[in-house]
């Protein structure tokens, strides 16, 4: 069976620095560029319209969708098939726990990644790379560990904590996961996220 990795974690844990880091290590990983409508970073999307999300919406081509940063955020079934189809791992990056589980029904073995920073690790790397939302970022930290307490047994494959993992490890570790076809299970998410 085909594989993908979903990245979940706050803003400023580490999910665009290890998907780089992943297909540096392996080209076959590759970021799957959610579909989004409206303001903000264009980098690592596929630019659309709110009316064609709410059109795959309505058709079923939808996996998951959100809203956040004032933006509609989708991710579409085809997407992610035509990247499985050309033998490509599709790394997701998630904010909502919601999000991993609709995304984890697409038929693929899924290793899911919680990485986790504490808020000031967030504040610092949001400033370090120039975000002009620090506030914004740092209110969807507080909302990434509600979101993790309030789905404290959802399965995880790995949780890393990227302020003590490099981002070499922490890729390492995902490889290994997905070599090993390991599977997801609960974790003590209370004891990480503090």
């Amino acid at each position: 069976m085909s594989s993908g990795v979903i990245l979940y974690g706050p803003p400023g844990s580490g999910k665009d620095t290890i998907t780089s880091e992943l297909t540096r290590l392996r080209p076959e990983f590759v970021l799957f560029e959610r579909l989004k409508a409206g303001p903000g970073r264009t980098t690592g999307y596929r630019l659309t319209t709110v009316d064609h999300i709410e059109e795959l919406s309505r058709t079923g081509g939808l996996l998951y969708r959100n809203a956040r940063y004032d933006a509609e955020y989708a991710i579409d079934r085809q997407g992610v098939a035509s990247l499985v189809d050309a033998d490509r791992i599709p790394v997701l990056h998630m904010g909502q726990v919601a999000g991993v589980g609709a995304v984890a029904a697409f038929p693929l073995h899924w290793i899911r990644v919680l990485l986790w920073c504490p808020l000031d690790v967030t504040e610092s790397r949001s400033i370090s790379r120039g975000d002009k939302d620090v506030e914004a970022r740092v209110k969807v930290w507080h909302e990434t560990r509600e979101d993790l307490l309030a789905h404290e047994t959802e399965p995880w494959t790995l949780t890393l904590r990227t302020d003590q993992l490099s981002p070499t490890e922490s890729a390492n570790t995902i490889v290994d996961a997905l070599a090993a076809s390991a599977s997801s299970e609960s974790r003590n998410v209370r004891e990480l996220v503090g």
